[in-house]
């Protein structure tokens, strides 16, 4: 009988990956890029996931760094994130390395997306599909997925909505 017992290298690649997620929100996608990359604006969504937001170089653009402060609901798992913008498409996404805080001593590289994306058709005017997507490779074995990341995301830009009604 043969038993295969997976190695170390075996285990790593299968926890290496990428993980695709979206919302649908009740706001034009114009909006939603507009919201996203205001760090005053991203600050207030929602206080308990995200506490603040700043450019601590550049303006944005590719190349720039932007500090994320998380909040409370989120604090015992991250604390903070620096991030290297890697693409920017106007109106529509942008692309960042982790490349400071928590995330990135449990994932070598963690690369995440947020697009807004228009949804088509008459009815759906006023709607969009906000998209996260994480590119990762666990830094140890015993690393899970980003689970709660991805959960933390998705439930930021659900938050969205409920912003954009006072904003």
């Amino acid at each position: 009988m043969f038993v295969h017992t997976q190695t170390q290298k075996e285990r790593a690649e299968e926890e290496d990956g990428d993980d695709e997620r979206e919302v649908v929100l009740n706001i034009p996608s114009e909006k939603a890029w507009e919201m996203y990359r205001n760090n005053e604006i991203l600050s207030k969504i929602n206080p308990d996931l995200l506490s603040a937001a700043e450019y601590i170089q550049g303006d944005g653009a590719p190349g720039s760094l932007r500090l994320f402060k998380l909040g409370p609901a989120i604090k015992n798992y991250v604390k903070e994130s620096v991030e290297k913008i890697e693409k920017v498409e106007t109106g529509r996404s942008v692309t960042y390395e982790v490349i400071g805080g928590d995330l990135k001593e449990m994932y070598d590289p963690y690369r995440v997306t947020f697009s807004f994306i228009p949804i088509e058709g008459d009815n759906n005017v006023n709607k969009c599909i906000a998209e996260w997507k994480a590119e990762f490779k666990v830094s140890a074995p015993a690393t899970p997925p980003p689970e709660k990341a991805k959960d933390a995301a998705l439930q930021f830009l659900k938050s969205f909505d409920n912003f954009q009604l006072s904003y």
